[in-house]
């Protein structure tokens, strides 16, 4: 039998917008709309996904130009929400559709994040992932009170304690501890409640956790680390992987580079799949796909680019010289304790560190980046589903695919996936017909 391919929908709304300015998309005077969001749900669940994903990040994008002006004229990571009381909404009209919240290890609390996921996870019946992020932008640390970016290393230290510490207070009550005899009087039997007593590095938490214990326990967690300090971290903590997108032979390494690590954790890497970020512009015909790719970069301002390259690299590119070297540039990157596994890693990676490159050559680069026009894979059903195949037998036939959907996209972007891709996968017995399972977590083992 053929393993099967998972999907979700990223809605996150992290890349350089166009699709809002196209007829039929939903932003208007009135957005956010949450019947938006309930139409999306109710057609990803059609659909088969598992879940719908909400990365998040905090700041509105500062680091070009030392300003927010830029990234507010043209609306650029922003306007972002705390998806959470949304996310309960759009549970209220599907039930077996999933959902993955975003929150940062390096800012929370890991018991207040641990209750507030535990509720979450109460409310939708067992439908919650937990994407935990270290963070790398600027604009986020700021309102959290930082100067600087926290050491590269020292975020994910913490992000290990982070999910540790919320591991064993999810743990703290037993599933049966709950008793509720009307005759005795008794709640809870206390001998399966017990405090954690956790002091480490970075927190010092007594517990127990003042909860009933949720449908999954805990929260499916997806982590998205690249770098190889990044790679040890979701080996120790990730259920699932979120990775981009990107020549086979590197989504091939990174694969392999993860199965090493959950190794060395005592893990086994069959169990752990990778979502790869991915955007799917399906149509009738090629040529019609390859128009609605072609319309992601169609009137982009040269300012957005450079908002979305310097907000997820930590560098101002507004200061980039008329020429340059990759190599220059990603140590000026690392050197600020941003990520060293992002945009300009991957150019290089591509063209070589030593490569010299121009300004515009760069800025050209960086808007099919910043649109995610370069992972997007555009045809027919038949054409993308021959694409997902592929990549997913190269890295080893566990997990799928995190398409990335505009959250102003015109409804037939989202509707093609559901109603072509999907029959598509089907028909080769690549994907579900039925959800299988009750909870989030027993439909993404299945």
């Amino acid at each position: 039998m053929k393993k099967k391919i998972h999907l979700a929908f990223d809605l996150s709304w992290t890349t350089v917008e166009t699709h809002w300015r196209l007829p039929g998309s939903w932003v208007g005077r009135q957005h956010p709309d949450i019947g938006m969001f309930e139409e999306v749900a109710r057609t990803a669940e059609r659909g088969g996904f598992d879940m719908i994903f909400f990365g998040d990040s905090t700041g509105i994008p500062d680091t070009w130009k030392g300003s927010i002006e830029d990234a507010v004229r043209t609306g650029v990571a922003w306007p972002r929400f705390e998806m959470s009381p949304w996310i309960t909404m759009m549970s209220r009209v599907t039930r077996h559709l999933g959902f993955g919240l975003t929150y940062a290890s390096t800012f929370m609390h890991p018991f207040y994040t641990a209750r507030l996921l535990n509720s979450l996870d109460h409310i939708t019946n067992g439908r919650i992932a937990f994407n935990v992020i270290t963070s790398q932008r600027r604009a986020d640390y700021a309102n959290y009170g930082y100067d600087e970016l926290v050491d590269h290393n020292e975020r994910y230290d913490r992000l290990e304690e982070f999910i540790d510490v919320c591991r064993a207070l999810w743990r703290s009550v037993d599933p049966d501890a709950f008793v509720w005899d009307r005759k005795s009087g008794l709640v809870a039997d206390p001998t399966k409640v017990r405090a954690i007593n956790h002091v480490g590095k970075f927190f010092k938490v007594k517990g127990p956790l003042s909860v009933v214990p949720s449908p999954q326990v805990e929260p499916i967690v997806i982590q998205a680390g690249g770098s190889p300090r990044g790679t040890r971290a979701a080996a120790h903590v990730a259920d699932h992987v979120f990775g981009l997108t990107k020549s086979i032979p590197l989504m091939v390494q990174q694969r392999a580079d993860l199965d090493q690590a959950l190794r060395a954790e005592g893990r086994d890497p069959e169990t752990v799949g990778i979502l790869w970020s991915s955007r799917a512009m399906v149509g009738e015909t090629e040529a019609e796909a390859r128009a609605m790719r072609e319309s992601m970069i169609a009137d982009v301002p040269r300012e957005a680019v450079g908002v979305w390259l310097s907000h997820n690299t930590g560098y101002d590119m507004s200061q980039l010289p008329a020429r340059f070297s990759l190599k220059e540039l990603q140590q000026r990157i690392v050197a600020a304790n941003a990520s060293p596994v992002g945009f300009v890693h991957l150019l290089a990676k591509k063209y070589g560190e030593h490569a010299e490159i121009t300004r515009e050559e760069f800025f050209e680069h960086g808007l099919h980046a910043a649109t995610g026009y370069n992972i997007t894979f555009a045809g027919t059903a038949a054409q993308l589903a021959d694409q997902m195949e592929e990549m997913f037998e190269a890295t080893g036939s566990r997990g799928g695919f995190m398409l990335s959907i505009s959250q102003a996209a015109p409804r037939n972007v989202l509707r093609n996936n559901v109603d072509l891709l999907v029959p598509e996968l089907q028909r080769r017995g690549r994907y579900r017909t039925s959800y299988e399972g009750k909870t989030l977590r027993e439909n993404m083992a299945a």
